[in-house]
């Protein structure tokens, strides 16, 4: 199916004009995290780690929406948390619609059946269903038995009531590449519009450090599934550009541009980028561009950012690219990502040794999964 085309003229224009008026700086998607509290507890996940009162938190309806039209950008992708625990999210949702922006709620799908009553299908109006792989793997993902079959359930729920339907798929260390390529596979009978996938990125607050990807690891598991599926001839959509999708197989050597996907939050608008958790915050879109030291972030610069290829800090990246050299991406786009072949040449180390700045000192946690959840299963705060 693919991104309609409503969606890719409007984002063209809008980035044509940036170009136009000289901008190198500017947001193409934003994060709007309305609340960090979830009914999950995922290894790898680092926005749940905070205290009682900050997981009662949440958004106001006039905040997220003043801070999306502060920010401008055309897309605006809700996590969490789990979004569908916060009681005004359809608000926020028809907020944002009447605005004509493209939302793409992120959800974990296990409250849909509940609310899906409250959301209107609509071609700026997207369910991002969080799915790591088939049955076994997700549900050893996110900590929980039961939870694949009740996304796969709503996937169907939402597809038969007109929605606009993706995934969220994130890969982890020790991924085969035949089950990856095998979950693409069936994740395309499901309907779906396409797959937004990325590669783990090692949260410092995740309560396992085991799971996350080295960056060489992320390019040739990457490649490997890339080379399945065209042996397979798999007909995989994906809802990302083909140049990011070339960068994560180890084609290009791209800086990351934090700025092009800005993250406001309970706490404001967050330093630099959605992943970075402990960087400080800005009170306002504009003193986020203009106090967050940017220079002092991205591969070679800062260890933090070295292993990370996620689709947050690159796919802006990826996207100025495509603007650059357009024959480029075309051939990529008809051809798919090279699968073999020497990797492209990682950016310099600016601060030293990167093996060592980059090593894994945190202890890893004992994570056992939970019983199946039920359709009751929201949580509410202790």
């Amino acid at each position: 199916m693919g991104i309609p085309l409503i969606q890719q003229a409007k984002i063209a224009k809008y980035l044509l004009g940036k170009k136009l008026k000289g901008e190198t700086r500017y947001p193409l998607a934003m994060m709007l995290e309305p609340l960090f509290q979830c009914n999950l507890e995922c290894a790898g996940c680092g926005k749940i780690d905070h205290p009682k009162e900050i997981l009662q938190k949440r958004m106001s309806v006039a905040d997220a929406l003043a801070a999306v039209d502060e920010c401008g950008a055309p897309v605006v992708s809700i996590p969490g948390g789990e979004p569908l625990i916060h009681k005004e999210l359809p608000q926020i949702v028809q907020g944002l619609i009447a605005r004509k922006k493209f939302v793409y709620l992120c959800t974990n799908a296990i409250l849909m059946p509940k609310h899906i009553d409250e959301y209107q299908p609509s071609p700026y109006f997207t369910w991002s269903i969080h799915l790591d792989g088939l049955e076994k793997r997700h549900d050893e993902s996110v900590c929980m038995d039961g939870v694949f079959e009740k996304a796969v359930k709503a996937i169907k729920m939402a597809r038969e009531r007109g929605f606009r339907v993706t995934i969220n798929c994130t890969l982890f260390n020790q991924e085969p590449p035949q089950e990856v390529a095998d979950f693409f596979d069936y994740a395309m009978t499901l309907g779906i519009e396409g797959i937004t996938v990325s590669p783990g990125y090692s949260y410092q607050h995740a309560p396992r450090q085991d799971v996350f990807l080295a960056r060489n690891d992320s390019k040739k598991l990457f490649r490997d599934v890339f080379k399945l599926g065209k042996e397979r001839k798999s007909k995989w959509v994906f809802n990302q550009s083909s140049m990011f999708l070339d960068f994560i197989a180890g084609n290009q050597s791209y800086q990351c541009t934090p700025w092009s996907n800005p993250t406001y939050n309970i706490f404001g608008w967050q330093k630099p980028c959605y992943l970075l958790v402990d960087e400080g915050y800005a009170k306002t879109y504009k003193e986020l561009m203009e106090t967050t030291e940017w220079d002092k972030y991205g591969v070679g610069i800062n260890p933090k950012c070295d292993n990370c290829m996620a689709h947050c800090g690159f796919e802006g990246s990826a996207v100025n690219d495509t603007f650059a050299n357009p024959l480029k991406a075309l051939r990529v786009s008809l051809f798919g990502p090279r699968t073999d072949g020497a990797f492209a040449p990682d950016l310099p180390v600016k601060y030293g040794d990167r093996a060592a700045a980059t090593a894994v000192h945190i202890p890893v946690s004992a994570i056992q999964r939970r019983p199946a959840v039920t359709n009751a299963g929201e949580s509410k705060p202790n």
